[in-house]
């Protein structure tokens, strides 16, 4: 079985399951009818060899002679009645070779006397002679009388389309021997098990009416959509353009639109870590192109100068391109760490106000040495600016806007940091410098990969510094955009939902 099931659908493993345990059930009746059909012939046995028992005593008690005279004088007798034989359809007496000698249908009813029929006798002689003809039980008698068993023997017959329970005794008593057969009406022993079987016919009927109508619902309203997932992984795997209705499935309120829903986004998210790898490559590539050239020419140009200061510029070249392509691996290489474990960092409840702090100290501690520049912070010192963040990518997030400013920054110059809040009662971080400024009309390029437009000493940076931002802030659920200040230099403004 374990082979056919493993080569089926659910529905068709659903379908052959139940039809197993239906086959099953109907096994199971049918013995089952069997027994009870065999318990009430049992019953009707022991009813019988009571009566038989019954009558034996009384014929041992009148001591009647088993024979046709005998049987008759004692079924006619006035005092005998026979109140237990009302139930009974006959009650046949025979001889020991199996000679008709009495019958209850040719006595009186038990309540009327002998002499109350003086004047039926005549009719009475005449149902004798009816009686001694076939009683329809004679091979059973035949096959009892072979077997020579001292034992009842009871079993259900058909006779004129009529059931009957019959038992055959035999008996032996003070020199006589014969055999007394009883018949009993069984139709309610055939109605009884016929209902059942009726009850047992309706209920399969149920079983199998509901077993389609759940394997209907199974196929239209799990396993329909299931497939659909399935071919919908397919589809995404062979990178084929067939459609699918999975948006069906995705407008569903339960597991199955849950599931849909989430398989989706996860596509979608893949595909775009995919576009995005591949753009990262192609850019990264695009801009390691350019100082592999010049760091192509400088080294050739080296081996055939002999100018000693010629050769310091060409080497301060190289240097510089050497620089260049080691700082763009190494942040392409921290962008892709930092892509990877991103997805499982979990959002805690933060303070924008304290981390920016944070941040601004340990930035004064290396620029105010270095180029005299001084970063302040402001802020309303009573609030408290809480958000959903991670704590490391916010400081990442003001750490490369601070590097920005810096870099575009002349000595003896001061950045501004401020921690507020908008009218809407979200949180806002604007880092305001006094650089050059933008000379974009559209300051959202700025936010591109590599973009183009940098300061002289761009050897120190790779150019995806503000793009890393602007993921880490989409990734915050906020927004970023640049500007040039009103009095000189650039303005950088961010947007974060507050938490409660």
């Amino acid at each position: 079985m374990g082979k056919i099931l493993k080569n089926l659908s659910i529905l068709q493993k659903f379908l052959f399951i139940n039809l197993v345990v239906l086959v099953i059930i109907i096994i199971i009746t049918f013995f089952y009818l069997g027994a009870i059909q065999d318990n009430l012939v049992n019953q009707k046995q022991k009813s019988h060899t009571d009566i038989i028992t019954q009558t034996i005593t009384n014929l041992k008690k009148s001591k009647v002679n088993f024979n046709e005279n005998g049987i008759n004088e004692f079924l006619f007798s006035k005092k005998s009645r026979f109140p237990y034989f009302e139930k009974l359809d006959r009650v046949i007496f025979f001889d020991n070779q199996l000679n008709w000698i009495g019958d209850t249908r040719s006595a009186p009813s038990s309540l009327l006397l002998i002499e109350e029929l003086s004047e039926q006798s005549n009719e009475n002689e005449f149902n004798n002679q009816e009686n001694k003809k076939e009683t329809n039980f004679d091979e059973d008698l035949n096959r009892f009388y072979l077997s020579g068993s001292e034992e009842s023997y009871t079993d259900i017959k058909k006779i004129n389309n009529q059931f009957f329970v019959f038992s055959i005794n035999q008996v032996n008593y003070l020199n006589n021997e014969g055999y007394i057969l009883i018949t009993e009406n069984a139709d309610n022993i055939i109605a009884q098990i016929e209902e059942r079987e009726n009850f047992i016919i309706r209920t399969a009927f149920v079983v199998l009416l509901v077993i389609l109508i759940f394997s209907y619902v199974l196929n239209r309203y799990f396993l329909k959509p299931i497939k659909n997932l399935v071919t919908y992984t397919k589809i995404i795997k062979d990178k084929s353009k067939e459609k699918t209705d999975i948006e069906n499935v995705k407008n569903r309120n339960d597991e199955l639109g849950i599931l849909s829903k989430s398989l989706d986004e996860m596509t979608n998210e893949l595909n775009k870590r995919i576009t995005t790898a591949e753009n990262y490559s192609t850019d990264l590539l695009h801009e390691i192109r350019n100082p592999l050239a010049s760091l192509k020419s400088a080294s050739e140009i080296i081996s055939e100068t002999e100018d000693k200061v010629k050769r310091e510029k060409l080497i301060k070249i190289v240097s510089h391109d050497v620089e260049r392509i080691e700082r763009l691996i190494t942040d392409y290489s921290q962008m892709l760490k930092d892509e990877a474990v991103i997805s499982t960092e979990k959002m805690q409840k933060i303070n924008l106000k304290e981390i920016a702090s944070s941040v601004v100290d340990d930035f004064n501690n290396i620029y105010n040495s270095k180029k005299n520049i001084e970063i302040k912070l402001k802020s309303n010192g009573s609030e408290n600016y809480f958000i959903l963040g991670i704590t490391n990518r916010i400081e990442q997030i003001i750490s490369n806007l601070l590097e920005n400013s810096i870099s575009f920054s002349g000595e003896n110059q001061e950045i501004i940091v401020e921690v507020s809040k908008d009218e809407n009662g979200r949180h806002k971080l604007v880092v305001i410098d006094e650089g050059r400024g933008f000379d974009e009309k559209d300051t959202d390029k700025i936010f591109n990969r590599f973009y183009s437009n940098r300061p002289e000493n761009f050897g120190e940076h790779s150019g995806l510094g503000l793009n890393i931002v602007k993921n880490l802030v989409e990734l915050h659920n906020g927004q970023i955009k640049a500007e040039n200040n009103l009095n000189k230099g650039a303005k950088v403004e961010i947007i974060f939902p507050a938490t409660q």
